[in-house]
């Protein structure tokens, strides 16, 4: 099963340059079945990421470019009089499709925002009282610029909540940015297809290998410990809820796989509990304005609380 997880990393490299931990993230969330939230600067292949797990999974993809005028039914869709028939027939957004990119998201106000809550949450969109299930795999991945402010509407916590990592994808090394014009001059464009590693069945299947990664008790004691020492730490406002422990399980169990075992160690908790954590802890104003950052918080976290020795 490492193996299969390998070649699709592999695949992605193929455009993505010198992002390997990152792209790990990328395949850890939709192993466990959860959204990605990246924040990070224009132009650093966000969207290329997105697009290149689509194409190398074998999975459906749509992107909605996130707008001040975006409705909800934009997203999920709405019906439409049909004059032939006499009758008003549903006609489907691009919220069904398997990977979804909400490019901007902050930049719709919080009523088209929560169009995608139940989509994210329940896997399904509810229309005119009409419930339609979504096809899984189901993963919608947001991007957020975090250097524009003006005409923007911020998630709010119980929406970045249902987020289950939160991504820096992060300037390319001096070698790594020679190596993408090196390539792009190889390619004569902008962009290559790449291969489809694995089926949407895959995927499923290997979303119930995650499901039976075994857990030691210590080490769900830690994950716990973790949690708690978020919401007693003297700069945080507000810690992480018992969502935020369930979330460092998913992508322990799902970091496990990935690395070729069957059980979870201490160090695939540590790895994941940045991107798990950074979006739910909510700092006191003083720390803030000194410049201290939940990454900061977690750091020290790590730090602090005993490493159990399984």
């Amino acid at each position: 099963m490492s193996e299969k997880m390998e070649k699709i990393i592999e695949e992605v490299k193929k455009v993505i340059v010198g992002k390997d931990e990152v792209l790990r993230q990328v395949l850890y969330t939709i192993l466990a079945g959860g959204h990605i939230l990246f924040e990070d600067n224009p132009g650093l292949a966000k969207t290329l990421i997105v697009r290149s797990f689509a194409q190398t999974l074998g999975c459906d993809f749509k992107r909605v470019q996130f707008t001040p005028d975006l409705l909800p039914s934009d997203i999920t869709g709405a019906y439409i009089y049909n004059r032939r028939t006499g009758d008003f027939e549903f006609l489907k957004g691009p919220v069904f499709t398997n990977i979804l990119l909400a490019d901007e998201i902050n930049r719709s106000p919080p009523k088209t925002q929560a169009a995608l809550l139940e989509a994210m949450q329940e896997k399904q969109v509810t229309v005119e009282g009409e419930t339609y299930k979504l096809e899984e795999p189901f993963v919608v991945i947001a991007t957020q610029n975090p250097i524009e402010y003006e005409g923007t509407y911020p998630l709010p916590e119980a929406q970045l909540d249902r987020f289950l990592v939160k991504l820096k994808v992060g300037y390319p090394s001096k070698e790594d940015e020679i190596e993408i014009l090196r390539r792009r001059i190889l390619w004569k464009r902008d962009e290559i297809p790449l291969n489809r590693v694995v089926t949407k069945e895959d995927i499923l299947e290997m979303r119930k290998k995650v499901e039976n990664v075994f857990v030691d008790n210590d080490v769900m004691d830690y994950m716990v410990r973790i949690a708690r020492a978020t919401r007693t730490h003297t700069q945080v406002e507000v810690g992480a809820s018992p969502r935020g422990t369930i979330a460092l399980l998913k992508l322990s169990r799902a970091r496990a796989l990935v690395y070729g075992r069957d059980y979870v160690v201490p160090d695939d908790v540590k790895s994941v509990t940045r991107i798990a954590l950074v979006h739910r802890i909510i700092l006191k104003p003083e720390p803030w304005i000194r410049g201290v950052r939940p990454e900061d918080v977690l750091e020290d976290i790590l730090k602090k609380v005993p490493v159990p020795k399984v």
